[in-house]
């Protein structure tokens, strides 16, 4: 599916149309649509640690660098998360398992199936990370971009990826940091699925 499909699909979706699509990784059909790797332009990844399933958390955090709003400008944004942790910090791909954008759409990183390294070592083999692109100290991130990832955890439990009782954690709650930002803590905090 390209961008402009799925940003389109998205938009419909958020419509209230229902029309009953599938995610863009091909899952059930209450998935939300997701930008694969391929269509973001993601380099190769040299990632092969499985995670166990069903996962049992979810740590959500903020890349605490540029927002983008757009498919254009979260497209070049996840390329550049990805180029920091591959090629400056030697990372075998992006970090995070998922990123979202302010335009609303799921960017596919390392996906349903690997381990990532978003949270530390305790935590990476445990959990899915969730990445908002942008810094949400002093600001909330748009409703959309929020929707977006309430409907990524949903299409994680209806795929048996994610346990029906996961719990959401924010990326201060499992390590010292500043993630997700002041203001995107208070709203994942009155998530029903958040534990501190």
């Amino acid at each position: 599916m390209t961008r402009c499909c799925a940003l389109l699909t998205w938009a419909l979706l958020g419509l209230g149309l229902g029309l009953g699509l599938g995610s863009a990784s091909g899952g059930p059909a209450n998935c939300i649509p997701i930008v694969l790797r391929r269509e973001w332009g993601a380099l190769a990844s040299e990632c092969n640690q499985k995670l166990r399933r069903p996962v049992r958390y979810v740590v959500v955090s903020h890349t605490a660098g540029s927002s983008c709003d757009s498919p254009a400008s979260c497209g070049r944004q996840v390329q550049n998360v990805q180029h920091h942790h591959v090629r400056t910090l030697q990372w075998c791909d992006v970090g995070y398992n998922f990123l979202i954008g302010e335009d609303g759409l799921v960017y596919e990183g390392r996906g349903w199936n690997i381990v990532g390294a978003h949270s530390g070592s305790r935590w990476n083999s445990l959990s899915l990370g969730i990445s908002f692109m942008g810094n949400y100290m002093d600001r909330v991130p748009p409703a959309r971009a929020i929707r977006a990832a309430l409907s990524l955890l949903a299409c994680g439990v209806a795929r048996g990826v994610l346990s029906p009782n996961y719990e959401v954690k924010g990326h201060r709650d499992v390590t010292q940091t500043l993630s997700p930002g002041d203001q995107l803590y208070e709203i994942i905090r009155k998530w029903p699925h958040y534990r501190a």
